[in-house]
């Protein structure tokens, strides 16, 4: 069976946005700064139709093999209002995307393979619906946090890779500040370092 995962960059104080974020302010004051090391990789620009060049080492494998690996994604609608006014036309997905919202919205299409269909019946349904989509392909969380606590909690969550960017935002939104961490425990599956970078991979253990 295919697993769920997450896979966020964080700074090293722990937030993965800066604070006032929104569709006008992408991941918050200083938010967009975690992830400058995956612009400079070239699976990543390739992805976004910016160019062959950039990096390919180490940060660029890992960066292509999350990609390789997700065969659907699942977001919160916050998260989807921050990119609808800002991915390209051919938004950076490439596969079935569920969007967790309260509001009822026909599927939104968009080029390249991706689609952005909208779940009003809980976290349960979004991850059916990825499922059975994912043609045995993982499942990633994409964000943001709430969403990614709501998987933690309930069980959902397989494993999850952290990537940690040297800087301080001082503020802004934690990862893990609704975790019921009686729930699960974590166990350290890899760790690699860059230049730019320290990604971190943890396996979820259920109690």
């Amino acid at each position: 069976m295919s697993k769920v995962f997450f896979d966020m960059g964080i700074s090293l104080d722990g937030f993965i946005a800066g604070l006032n974020p929104g569709p006008s302010n992408p991941l918050g004051n200083g938010g967009l700064e975690i992830h400058n090391w995956i612009f400079l990789q070239r699976s990543f620009r390739r992805l976004l139709k910016l160019g062959d060049n950039g990096e390919t080492g180490e940060d660029d494998k890992l960066v292509e093999e999350i990609f390789k690996r997700t065969g659907a994604y699942i977001m919160g609608k916050r998260m989807f209002e921050e990119g609808e006014v800002n991915w390209p036309e051919d938004a950076p997905f490439h596969t079935p995307v569920f969007v967790l919202t309260h509001e009822s919205r026909s599927p939104w299409q968009r080029k390249g393979g991706t689609t952005f269909h909208f779940i009003n019946d809980g976290i349960e349904s979004a991850l059916r619906h990825a499922r059975e989509v994912a043609d045995q392909k993982d499942i990633r969380i994409s964000g943001g946090a709430q969403t990614i606590q709501q998987y933690l909690n309930a069980g959902f969550v397989d494993e999850f890779t952290i990537h940690c960017s040297p800087l301080f935002l001082g503020q802004g939104v934690h990862l893990f500040d609704g975790v019921e961490k009686e729930k699960f425990s974590v166990q350290i599956i890899e760790t690699v370092h860059s230049p730019h970078v320290t990604h971190l991979r943890y396996k979820v253990n259920i109690k």
